[in-house]
C-alpha cells in the first residue's frame, strides 16, 4: 500500500490542505433518527434483489479473485529434458526457475489491492444510487397519488358547480357568458385529471423500474414529519472523507500511485536459475546455469513516464470529485433547510386556512356576492395552492434524500450495516 498524499488539496470550508491520514467519523453517529421499520424492510427486499446491485457485487467478488491472484508468485518452474544419440548419446533432465529479482509480485498485488478497493466504493455507491432512486421514485408516486385525488376532486367539484350552473342558466339568474363559463371549467378539471392519472402512472413506472414484482399496495407511505438537520451536519470535513465516490477517487490515486511503483520494478531484470544432470558417454553430468535479460535495447522508461502522468490525471480527478462532493454537501443542507421551513409554515398557516376556503366561495357565489368569474378564479387559486404544497413536500422529500446521500447517511437513516 503507497504512503498517503499528506498535500492533497481538499476545499472543505475553505481551501486548506488536508492529509488523507485524517480518519472520517463513525457516520452512523450522525443521524438520530430512523426511517419507519416499513420502509426499512420494503428498501432491504429492493436492494438485495436489484440486478444492478448484484452486477456491483459480483464486480466486486471478481476484484477480490484478482487480487487473490495477483499476490501469487509470478513465475512457475520449467522442466526440460534433451536427449542427443550421436558419437557420444547424451541424456539430460532439467529444472529452471526465474526469480523475482525485482519485487512484482509484491507491487502486483497492491496495485490489485487498490483496484479491489476502488470497486468496494462503488459497489456501496451503486447500492446507494439504488437506495435513493427508489426513495425518489415513491416521493413521486406518493405526490402523484395525492394529486391525482386533488384533481377527482377538483373534476367533482367543477362537475357540480357546472350542473348548479344550468340550473340556474335555466330559471334565468346566470347569463350565457357566465354560464358557458362554467362549462369551460368543467372541461378543464376534467383534463387536469386525466394529466394526474397520466403523471401518475409515470410516477408508478419510476418505482416498478426497481421493483416488478411488488404490487402497489405493498409500497410504503413516506414519513409526514422529516427530521431536523442534526448539529454535526456542520462539519462536512468527514462527513465528504466517507463518502463512497470520494473514497473510490483516493482509492483510484493509490492505485495508481502502486502503478508506478510497478512499472518501476519491471525494469528490474529477473535471472532465471537452471540445474540440470544427466550422463553422456556413460559419464554422470551435472550443470548450473544463470542467465540475465539486458535491457539494453528497451529501457522500459516509456511505461513508466506514461504511468506518473496517470497517476497525475487520478489526483486531479480526485480533487475535482472531492470540490464537487463537497459543494455537493452544503448545498443539499440549504435545499433542505429552505423546503422544511416553508413547510413548517404551510402546516401552521396555510394548510388551516384552505379547510373552509371552497365552501365559503360557492356560498358567495351562491348569494351573488361573487361573480362566477371571480369565483373561478379564487377557487383555482384555492386548488393550486394545494397543488403548490404537495409539490413543496416533494421537494422537501427529494432535499433529504439528496443531503443522506451528500453527508454519507444513507444506512444509517436505514438502519446501520442493514445492507451490507
Amino acid at each position: 500500500m503507497q504512503k498517503p498524499h499528506c498535500g492533497f488539496v481538499l476545499f472543505l470550508g475553505g481551501l486548506i490542505l488536508i492529509p488523507w491520514a485524517v480518519q472520517a467519523a463513525d457516520p452512523s453517529a450522525i443521524v438520530a433518527t430512523r426511517a419507519d421499520p416499513e420502509l426499512i424492510r420494503f428498501v432491504q427486499t429492493v436492494v438485495e434483489t436489484n440486478p444492478r446491485v448484484q452486477a456491483a457485487r459480483a464486480a466486486l467478488d471478481a476484484s477480490g479473485s484478482f487480487r487473490d491472484a495477483a499476490s501469487r508468485p509470478l513465475y512457475n518452474p520449467q522442466l526440460s529434458l534433451d536427449a542427443e544419440n550421436a558419437d557420444i548419446d547424451t541424456r539430460t533432465l532439467g529444472i529452471s526457475q526465474t526469480l523475482d529479482w525485482g519485487g512484482k509480485r509484491k507491487a502486483r498485488t497492491a496495485v490489485a489491492e487498490s483496484d479491489r478497493l476502488v470497486v468496494e466504493a462503488e459497489y456501496v455507491a451503486a447500492r446507494w444510487a439504488v437506495i435513493v432512486e427508489l426513495l425518489d421514485g415513491l416521493a413521486q408516486h406518493q405526490t402523484g397519488a395525492e394529486r391525482d385525488a386533488l384533481a377527482e376532486s377538483r373534476r367533482k367539484l367543477m362537475q357540480d358547480f357546472a350542473d348548479l350552473a344550468q340550473r340556474r342558466f335555466d330559471a334565468g339568474d346566470l347569463n350565457q357568458v357566465e354560464f358557458a363559463l362554467a362549462k369551460l371549467a368543467s372541461t378543464d378539471a376534467r383534463i387536469k385529471k386525466a394529466t394526474a392519472g397520466a403523471g401518475l402512472a409515470e410516477a408508478r413506472q419510476a418505482v416498478r423500474n426497481l421493483t416488478p414484482r411488488l404490487p402497489v399496495t405493498q409500497w410504503p407511505t413516506l414519513p409526514a414529519t422529516m427530521p431536523v438537520l442534526p448539529q454535526t451536519a456542520s462539519d462536512p470535513q468527514a462527513l465528504v472523507l466517507a463518502l463512497p465516490e470520494v473514497l473510490a477517487v483516493r482509492r483510484q490515486v493509490e492505485s495508481a500511485d502502486a502503478l508506478v511503483e510497478l512499472r518501476r520494478r519491471e525494469r528490474r531484470p529477473d535471472p532465471t536459475i537452471s540445474l540440470a544432470g544427466g550422463r553422456a558417454d556413460g559419464e554422470n553430468l551435472v550443470g548450473l546455469n544463470v542467465s540475465v535479460p539486458l535491457f539494453i535495447r528497451n529501457r522500459f522508461k516509456y511505461e513508466v513516464n506514461a504511468a506518473l502522468a496517470e497517476s497525475a490525471q487520478a489526483q486531479q480527478v480526485a480533487d475535482d470529485v472531492m470540490q464537487r462532493a463537497h459543494a455537493r454537501l452544503i448545498s443539499a443542507a440549504e435545499r433542505y433547510e429552505l423546503s422544511r421551513g416553508a413547510w413548517g409554515d404551510w402546516e401552521l398557516t396555510g394548510q388551516t386556512s384552505l379547510t373552509n376556503q371552497t365552501e365559503q366561495l360557492q356560498k358567495l357565489w351562491q348569494s351573488g356576492e361573487f361573480s362566477t368569474t371571480d369565483y373561478l378564479v379564487q377557487l383555482r387559486q384555492t386548488i393550486d395552492v394545494q397543488e403548490s404544497a404537495l409539490d413543496l413536500r416533494k421537494a422537501l422529500w427529494r432535499a433529504w434524500f439528496e443531503w443522506l446521500w451528500a453527508s454519507g447517511q444513507v444506512d444509517a437513516w436505514l438502519g446501520k450495516g442493514s445492507y451490507r
